[in-house]
């Protein structure tokens, strides 16, 4: 009941942030496309995912799951603009983000042998250990690009209606 109430409290302080005046650029899809990957020792986990994103010309996708090592990786920790390396082995507990062919978004979480984990933008130089494991959801009938926001200065998710064509 308790963990009920609490569900409750965060739908509603979501509801509240979003009337505030918070501005949403939303669109929806009615069918996704899945990808199963898997991959192997020593490949760069983010060069990877950039290169399917190309190859298989995703508009709008998305990690659904993923799970998988790696060995010596780098990471951006948050309000950092430069890369943190870690040596070690690394298991992948969270991966998430949107792929789109101008550019991804993905932030990734870490555990370690002792069971501390860390999180952060996924960067180049995040080396597979034995094998990571991913799901990619992906529509046609939407289009993400990365643009420049005025506000956050940053490249930032522009989301569009796939355009039918008159065919």
């Amino acid at each position: 009941m308790q963990l009920n109430k609490i569900c409750l409290l965060l739908c509603l302080l979501f509801i509240s942030a979003v009337c505030v005046g918070a501005q949403i650029e939303q669109a929806s899809a009615k069918k996704i496309k899945i990808y199963a990957l898997r991959l192997r020792p020593g490949q760069d986990l983010r060069i990877e995912l950039e290169k399917f994103t190309k190859e298989n010309k995703i508009s709008a996708g998305f990690i659904m799951t993923a799970v998988g090592s790696l060995k010596d990786t780098k990471i951006r920790l948050a309000d950092q603009s430069e890369t943190t390396s870690f040596a070690g082995k690394f298991e992948i507990v969270s991966l998430v983000g949107t792929l789109a062919p101008d550019g991804v978004h993905l932030h990734i979480s870490l555990s370690d042998g002792t069971g501390k984990t860390i999180g952060g933008h996924l960067t180049e130089g995040c080396l597979i250990y034995t094998t990571a494991e991913i799901v990619i959801g992906v529509t046609g009938e939407i289009v993400f690009t990365r643009e420049t926001d005025q506000e956050t200065t940053y490249k930032e998710l522009k989301i569009r209606k796939r355009k039918r064509s008159k065919n």
